[in-house]
């Protein structure tokens, strides 16, 4: 079986009617959770940003939590873990301010957890590349953005 493409789908997708279309969106978050997560955030929290990334904040504060500081391999799955749901929670919003507020967030709170992250490569090249991430991120925003977000930057 062929898989249709985005702009196939789309089509078609106008051409049906809302019942038809809201049992195919109830269908797709009934099988996989990571669409039921993006299909919340997309009904309830897209509308407040802001309330979503202090949320995602809070995540990222209870996985830090449970940071293993005994040896820099436990340390380094752990900030592996916190990554990937931090990246998880950026693609469903796709906004770039979203983006550089939670990698700033993540890369405070590796900083902040007392954890010689410069004496393990693996976990000072992931610090790296997200502030290389960041600054990325940054070059594509409006002028006034990218100073206070250079600034926030700088700090780091």
């Amino acid at each position: 079986m062929d898989t249709a493409s985005l702009s196939h789908i789309k089509k078609e997708l106008k051409n049906l009617p809302p019942e038809v279309l809201q049992d195919i969106v109830a269908r797709l978050a009934k099988y996989k959770k990571e669409n039921k997560e993006l299909l919340s955030y997309l009904l309830f929290e897209a509308d407040n940003e802001s309330e979503y990334i202090r949320q995602v904040k809070e995540e990222i504060d209870s996985q830090f939590l449970s940071l293993n500081k005994s040896s820099f391999y436990l340390a380094k799955k752990t900030l592996r873990k916190v990554l990937r749901t931090t990246n998880k929670y950026i693609r469903y919003s796709g906004q770039k301010e979203t983006e550089i507020e939670l990698l700033l967030y993540f890369c405070k709170k590796l900083k902040a957890s007392r954890l010689n992250y410069k004496q393990s490569r693996v976990v000072f090249n992931m610090y790296l590349n997200q502030v290389k991430r960041i600054q990325k991120v940054i070059s594509m925003l409006h002028e006034d953005l990218q100073y206070d977000y250079r600034e926030e930057l700088e700090a780091l």
